[in-house]
Formats: structure tokens, C-alpha cells, sequence
């Protein structure tokens, strides 16, 4: 536990130190709305002065040389791209996102650029071609992405027109439509849209990047509708944007955006170029009902459940009698631990954490027996849980009457959050455990059973580990 510790601290101390170094690239981006009248003239069709090869061959020409960065030298290579970033709302800076088609497109490509705005010259949809002799393809933050020099710098503003030629031609820019599962590589810097998705119920009532706790870049999280545990990805918006104090839409429906990833390489985002790529106007969310039967100062006399893991055995899978223990994705599933140091004394208990597990998605479920709710009164449950770092990661507390018992019946159930229960927050100090309050099931009526269901991803954003203890269901 102490190397999670000092390696997870080292982590946040990299992400703060790499924050501060790309300041001015977000004090850059206040510094001047009044950016004229866009230049929407269609000008005259370029004749490439030179030879016109696919945008694949600049990262094809870099995979093969086998080094950190390519530079072109002596090809008299053009490539043609479409411009699908707009920075009239203060989302981009100084950059130029491209993609190979204006439909179906195969490839992406950053371009850096020292000029701002970009949007009057090269609107979204405008063809240009790209002189790539003098320019270097390499990666930043994990994408594709071409400039000048070995650091792969911007562009200068008095070379710009040397190497972008702005064609006559404006195409409609048609998004190709994805799920969160297809998110890969081959999709980075592309123009995407997911339907049937929402903003998640903890980000309802947030601005897009105006919270106190927003620095550089608002995360909101985006999940799918299309089951009850759809997945779910960050979008990020620049606390510079000009939408940054708009709260984010209440409803669901499609957004189009750029996938791209965050500052770090460490997972998959999304940034938008203003507020009208989101069409939320679908009112019904599709949100899991919490069940409700408030919370009461004390538990009954009668236990019917305890389980505090001491009879497991150390680094097993968790399986006390009756109990389930599935592992829906991933590698990782709940397992009993042994608290050492200063949390010695508190025994044993079980954790799941995705952290350096190279998961894509770690999805796991531990499920209390069935029990009949018609058969006694005043049913609570209470139990205690604690994070190392819960990060991205999730964890919620279900209860299920129509769950058949079986691992395979998990996945067609009906699952409601447990809306009373108090869940212990990432910004919980390492080791404290919190109480979930003594939370009533009196409501509830037939057979049911709780599960402890956690969500995360070897991505090193959104990893984290919970552990929980102590699980009782008491009655009158």
C-alpha cells in the first residue's frame, strides 16, 4: 500500500506541474473576441505545387522511421485535409484539427499554428492542403500531430500561408457515428457523434467549465442510454471558452464532437467547438430510478446479514456463503485485504481497484444473498466503504427484486440505486471510512437482494480502488 501511495502522489504532482506548464496556452485564449468578419469568400481552387499524397503517409512515414518525430525534407508533398475544429468559441487555441474526408474520414491531424483565430481563414468544412517539406509529424498528448522543429512547435504566423493552402472548396462535414466501445486510435482527431446520451445526474446544474473547482479544462462526464450501465466518457471544454458559464443541457440526445485525448495520453475525450453541437432535446432521461425509503437513527435487533470478511482468506476472490462475485469486464474483481500500518487494526475487508490493471473497462459486482423482504419489518442495511484514490472510478450501492440469483441474470436485471446511502467521495483522506447511514428498506416488498457495484478503467485518469466492510441487514 505504501508504493500505491507514493506513486499515486507522484502522479497528482506530474498532472498539477503539467497544468502549470500549458498555462499560457489558456491565458492565450482571452485575449481578443473581437475577431472581425470571418472570410467566407469562396477565393480561387489551388493548383498544388507539388505532389499529392494521402494524409495516412505522414504518420505512416513516422511509424516507419521508428523515432519520436519525422521531419520532411526534399519530398514536394502536398496533403489535403478538411478542416473540422472551430475556434470562434474559444475551445481550440492556435491549432488546426484535420481530418482525410469530409465523410468516412480514415485519419486526423493536429495542426500547431501561431495565429488566433483561425476560423475566419479556415472554417469548419474548408479544404486545404498541406505542404508538409520543413514541417515534423510526431505526437502530443497522445495524437497525431504535425509542426515545426523537433518539439514539434507552432507554425509561425509569417509562414503560415508557406505551408496551409486555403482551397475554394467548403464541404459539409458528415460525423461519423460511433459508440463509446468504439473508441480507438484509428478515430482520434475525427469528427464523431454518439447518440441516445446524456450528461450524467452528478453533472446536471454544472456550467460547462465555470465551477470553483474547473482549472483549464471543465470535465463533464457523457453516458450511453443504451442499457442501464451504458458506458461513458469525459468531455472537456477550456475554462477560456466563451460557453464556459452555460450549464450543461438537462435532456439527451446526439452531440458531435472531436475525439481526442486528454493532456496526459491517459484516456479518451471529447471536446466540442460550441454549444450547438449538442441536440438534448429529448426531455426523458434515462437515469436509474433510486429507491427511497429514507434513512432511521438506529438499526432493529434482528441481524439477518453480517459480513465483515474476516473468515476469507487474504488476496482471495471474496465469496462468503450465498454471496456472488462477478466480474462482468476486466480483469479485476472484488477480494479481501488485509489493512497494514497504521489501519493494521481494522482487519480485514474487500477492495477492486482497476489502477495499473491495462483494462480498458473494469466493470465488477458483489451481491449480497436474496432475502425476503415480506417475511419481517423494518429492514435496514448499513455498511462502511473507503477509496485509495477512487479517481474516475465509480462505485454504487443496488438493490434488485427481480434478480434471478445467477451471475448470468446480473446483466437482465433490474438494478435502483440505493438514493439514502452515503458513499464514500474521492476527495475522502486515504485510509478514513465512511458510514452509509442506517438506510431503510421498509419499502421494499418481495425478494431482493443489494449489490456493490463498481466501474473504472486502466486509464490512468480514471482508475481508482474502493473498499468496503461491515455489511449488515438488520430487521425489527
Amino acid at each position: 500500500m505504501i508504493n500505491l501511495i507514493n506513486n499515486r502522489t507522484m502522479k497528482n504532482f506530474n498532472k498539477l506541474f503539467a497544468m502549470a506548464a500549458i498555462i499560457a496556452f489558456a491565458a492565450g485564449c482571452v485575449s481578443d473576441d473581437d475577431f472581425g468578419v470571418p472570410d467566407t469568400a469562396p477565393g480561387e481552387a489551388v493548383v498544388v505545387p507539388g505532389t499529392l499524397v494521402e494524409l495516412s503517409t505522414v504518420t505512416n512515414r513516422l511509424i516507419q522511421s521508428g523515432d519520436p518525430a519525422f521531419k520532411f525534407e526534399d519530398t514536394n508533398e502536398y496533403v489535403a485535409a478538411y478542416v473540422i475544429s472551430n475556434d470562434e468559441g474559444g475551445n481550440w487555441f492556435k491549432e488546426l484539427i484535420v481530418q482525410d474526408k469530409a465523410e468516412n474520414p480514415t485519419i486526423g491531424i493536429n495542426i500547431q499554428i501561431d495565429v488566433n483565430p483561425l476560423f475566419t481563414t479556415y472554417e469548419f468544412g474548408r479544404r486545404i492542403y498541406i505542404k508538409l517539406d520543413g514541417l515534423t509529424v510526431g505526437t502530443k498528448n497522445g495524437v497525431y500531430t504535425l509542426g515545426i522543429g523537433d518539439g514539434i512547435d507552432r507554425i509561425q504566423e509569417s509562414r503560415r500561408d508557406e505551408f496551409i493552402l486555403r482551397d475554394n472548396v467548403v464541404e459539409t462535414i458528415v460525423p461519423r457515428a460511433i459508440t463509446f466501445a468504439d473508441f480507438s486510435n484509428a478515430l482520434e482527431n475525427t469528427w464523431v457523434q454518439l447518440s441516445n446520451v446524456q450528461f450524467t445526474a452528478e453533472d446536471l446544474g454544472k456550467t460547462f467549465a465555470a465551477e470553483a473547482t474547473d482549472q483549464f479544462d471543465g470535465e463533464r462526464k457523457i453516458k450511453s442510454c443504451s442499457s442501464a450501465f451504458g458506458g461513458d466518457a469525459n468531455l472537456w471544454t477550456s475554462t477560456f471558452s466563451d460557453f464556459k458559464s452555460l450549464t450543461v443541457p438537462s435532456g439527451k440526445g446526439t452531440v458531435n464532437a472531436i475525439l481526442t485525448r486528454d493532456f496526459f495520453d491517459a484516456a479518451y475525450v471529447l471536446y466540442v467547438n460550441t454549444p450547438d453541437d449538442f441536440n438534448f432535446d429529448d426531455p426523458n432521461r434515462c437515469d436509474l430510478l433510486p429507491l427511497s425509503c429514507g434513512v432511521v437513527a438506529a438499526a432493529g435487533p434482528n441481524t439477518l446479514l453480517f459480513e465483515n470478511f474476516e473468515t476469507q482468506s487474504t488476496g482471495a476472490n471474496a465469496m462468503p456463503a450465498g454471496w456472488v462475485n462477478f466480474q462482468e469486464e476486466g480483469t479485476q474483481t472484488w477480494r479481501v485485504y488485509t489493512a497494514t500500518g497504521t489501519n493494521a487494526s481494522l482487519g480485514k475487508s474487500v477492495n477492486v481497484g482497476s489502477f495499473r490493471s491495462n483494462d480498458a473497462s473494469t466493470v465488477a459486482w458483489l451481491v449480497t444473498p436474496r432475502f425476503d423482504f415480506g417475511a419481517q419489518t423494518g429492514e435496514v442495511i448499513s455498511f462502511e466503504t473507503s477509496n485509495s484514490f477512487a479517481d474516475g472510478s465509480t462505485m454504487q450501492v443496488l438493490f434488485s427484486n427481480d434478480w434471478d440469483g445467477t451471475p448470468a441474470g446480473i446483466r437482465t436485471a433490474t438494478w435502483q440505486p440505493l438514493g439514502d446511502a452515503t458513499i464514500v467521495q474521492d476527495t475522502e483522506n486515504f485510509g478514513n471510512w465512511v458510514f452509509s447511514r442506517n438506510v431503510s428498506l421498509d419499502c421494499v416488498t418481495g425478494t431482493g437482494a443489494i449489490a456493490f457495484r463498481y466501474q473504472g478503467s486502466g486509464d490512468t485518469a480514471n482508475d481508482g480502488t474502493y473498499e468496503l466492510d461491515n455489511i449488515r441487514l438488520s430487521s425489527n
